[in-house]
């Protein structure tokens, strides 16, 4: 009987261990689809992407403004002649996207397009939050959306990188709310030259922190449509000022820019 007592709790607890294994296997299954970078920039072309410039109809790429050179997704302006003449544009990321973390690589190179505004030296955007491209006007220069600023150094001066700026939008800094466009972020870093450098965007359930090489500069929540701004207002439907989603975009500010590297994580 003793044997048999053995035996029957043996089997109990193999029965047990093996109904316990698929719980684990499933958990580990999904920590590991959440952890997993994808391209979205596939070195080689604009597959998943789609511009819009100012003056200028969704999808056409004037001056070939957008382009990939040796595995590298260039923004340009040598086509634009003399005058830059506002044609601020960006490129889209083709999906909309609520819940992620966004990793790029970037560089500032070259010189600022004649005709450029002032502050368009070395500066530039990742747009998030955005509304949709086909939504953009004509002669539309900025679209709707959050932005983590750009800017490069000048070789002698601090230009810090990562202020957020909002177009038609409202954000929560410390539980208070942006009273202009753009927002310094808490840690000044600036970089010099044409070095690399890696940004983070991280937005869950809107709360939204950027990061410059793996550190932390800022962090703010709850983003909303203005009804006070002219181009946010048009965007409030049914008097729902909430914003949990949106489209992604890398600005074409007037300053050559470079990117060699585009990831996501969806959470």
């Amino acid at each position: 009987m003793r044997y048999l007592s053995l035996v029957s709790l043996c089997l109990l607890l193999t029965i047990s261990c093996k109904q316990k294994k698929p719980e684990t296997s499933k958990n580990e299954e999904k920590t590991k689809e959440i952890s997993e970078w994808t391209a979205l920039f596939n070195g080689e072309n604009l597959e998943g992407w789609n511009m819009k410039i100012a003056g200028h109809a969704l999808g056409e790429n004037f001056g070939n403004t957008f382009r990939v050179e040796n595995g590298i997704l260039n923004i340009r302006y040598d086509a634009y002649g003399d005058n830059f003449n506002n044609r601020f544009g960006a490129l889209y990321f083709n999906r909309k996207l609520t819940n992620y973390r966004l990793k790029v690589e970037y560089r500032f190179v070259g010189e600022t397009a004649p005709g450029a505004p002032e502050w368009g030296y070395r500066d530039s955007g990742i747009q998030f939050y955005g509304q949709a491209p086909e939504t953009v006007g004509l002669d539309q220069t900025f679209p709707a959306c959050l932005e983590m600023n750009l800017h490069g150094g000048n070789g002698t001066d601090d230009r810090p990188v990562g202020e957020i700026c909002a177009n038609g939008m409202l954000v929560e800094i410390d539980g208070v709310k942006n009273d202009s466009y753009c927002t310094p972020a808490k840690v000044a870093r600036t970089f010099h030259g044409d070095q690399w450098v890696t940004l983070e965007i991280d937005v869950n359930d809107n709360k939204i922190k950027h990061f410059i090489n793996g550190e932390e500069i800022m962090a703010y929540a709850n983003p909303t449509l203005n009804p006070e701004h002219e181009l946010g207002k048009t965007l409030i439907v049914d008097g729902k000022t909430e914003v949990s989603s949106g489209y992604i975009s890398l600005q074409s500010n007037s300053h050559p820019i470079d990117f060699r590297s585009i990831e996501l994580m969806e959470y």
